[in-house]
């Protein structure tokens, strides 16, 4: 293997539009139409339209700064050239540590829809997770140009089974199911939104590839605003779906889509549902493993992590390092939750504050770094003050990145305490 030389620009239009999908659309498409429509009925369609709206500023404050400074470290350079390279290093390790709990989540969910809908039992949704998480590392291992194609694949199937999906429930939409409008008030709207914002989280974690774009700046403003417009479109068709049939009062909130999707199809239907599931959400994997190898790679060649994260493999240029990293963690998660020890619903809970906290300093970068366009500081106020609004929400989550604070800021006072024992 190789360290710290050039990774390879092998990420096209279409590539790149794929992996924004694929980051973005996670299975919340399939399990937030039903939650919002419970929550706040048919006026929930006005929060859907809400956040269809807000999705192109959130995404294009990444795209804006990924064309102007690609770089493998995305938001962690972003924020390095605002702000500095230790709170640059520090967000790089909270998106970093996100990736190793979300991942397995993102797995476990896409093999539970199989499982739940074949009557297999949690030995075979763990070894489903395990299976998708496999292929999730070894096409990053194997290239970009290679992930990039197989995520186009897998995003063109799930596209094509949630358009599906609203066809067949046109027949079944009903004018008296909109009525009455905002059975739980209009704070009802609120609160909603504020669910929905966890389906538009993951434009920040493509930044993180652009380095390896071919033309970083049409690749990633043009790619990342199509796939804004692409993932709006499919949510909210969703949704209004799920609310035109009231499928979330007949198959249960959080399977409300599984429910459209399976009617039409009788027996194939559970089946059609659970491999979406897993199609889905291996899309997510793909798309979030690149993206942590990546970043783990740069905080290497900034000597912000251990030298052997840096190493690329020297037959596809690819960080093979960070990659073992992964799969290290990857095994831990899943043995874990396959002991007992750890519950999905609280692994599902660490990630969100490191997420949020990535995107906060992504923001906050994009406010200082794009001063020279009016357009793109006010898009990047926009985003931070959105995910700056939601950041509480997070809860006792919020212990994980000050855990992770901690152990950076001792981890680099040790340093620098080394280094000066060495300057005498």
């Amino acid at each position: 293997m190789k360290k710290h030389t050039s990774l390879q620009r092998t990420i096209g239009m279409p590539q790149a539009v794929a992996l924004y999908i694929g980051a973005v659309l996670g299975s919340g498409v399939l399990i937030v139409p039903g939650l919002a429509a419970e929550m706040a009925g048919p006026a929930s369609l006005l929060a859907w339209g809400f956040m269809t709206l807000l999705i192109l500023p959130l995404a294009l404050s990444m795209g804006l700064l990924s064309a102007k400074f690609p770089n493998a470290g995305g938001v962690s350079h972003f924020v390095t050239l605002a702000f500095g390279p230790k709170a640059g290093a520090l967000v790089g390790w909270f998106f970093l540590l996100s990736v190793p709990i979300g991942a397995p989540v993102a797995a476990l969910t896409g093999a539970g829809y199989m499982t739940a809908a074949m009557g297999w039992g949690d030995p075979a949704r763990i070894a489903l997770a395990a299976g998708m998480l496999v292929i999730g590392l070894l096409t990053n291992w194997i290239g970009m140009q290679v992930a990039g194609k197989v995520q186009i694949a897998v995003v063109i199937a799930i596209v094509a089974v949630l358009v599906f999906s609203f066809a067949a429930a046109l027949p079944r939409m009903e004018r008296a199911h909109f009525t009455p409008f905002a059975p739980h008030g209009w704070m009802s709207v609120g609160q909603a939104a504020a669910i929905l914002f966890w389906c538009f989280i993951g434009w920040e974690a493509v930044s993180h590839l652009s380095e390896e774009f071919k033309e970083p700046e049409r690749a990633a403003v043009k790619g990342v605003t199509i796939a804004a417009i692409i993932v709006g479109v499919l949510y909210f068709l969703s949704a209004l779906a799920t609310v035109g049939t009231q499928s979330y009062l007949h198959g249960g909130a959080d399977s409300s889509l599984l429910w459209i999707i399976s009617q039409p199809l009788g027996a194939w239907g559970g089946f059609i549902a659970g491999l979406t599931g897993l199609f889905i959400c291996t899309a997510t994997i793909i798309a979030y493993a690149g993206a942590a190898s990546r970043v783990a790679y740069a905080l290497s060649r900034q000597g912000y992590a251990p030298g052997w994260m840096g190493l690329l493999s020297n037959r596809y240029q690819t960080p093979a390092g960070a990659i073992g990293f992964l799969a290290l963690c990857f095994t831990l998660i899943l043995s874990l939750y396959g002991s007992g020890a750890l519950s999905i619903t609280t692994l599902i809970t660490f990630p969100n504050a490191t997420f949020i906290l990535t995107y906060i300093g992504g923001c906050a970068a994009g406010i200082r770094l794009l001063r020279g366009s009016r357009a793109g500081v006010t898009i990047s106020v926009i985003s931070f003050a959105a995910t700056l609004a939601v950041f509480p929400f997070t809860g006792w989550a919020i212990l994980y990145p000050l855990l992770i604070t901690a152990a950076f800021a001792g981890v680099d006072y040790w340093r620098s305490g080394a280094r000066r024992v060495g300057e005498r």
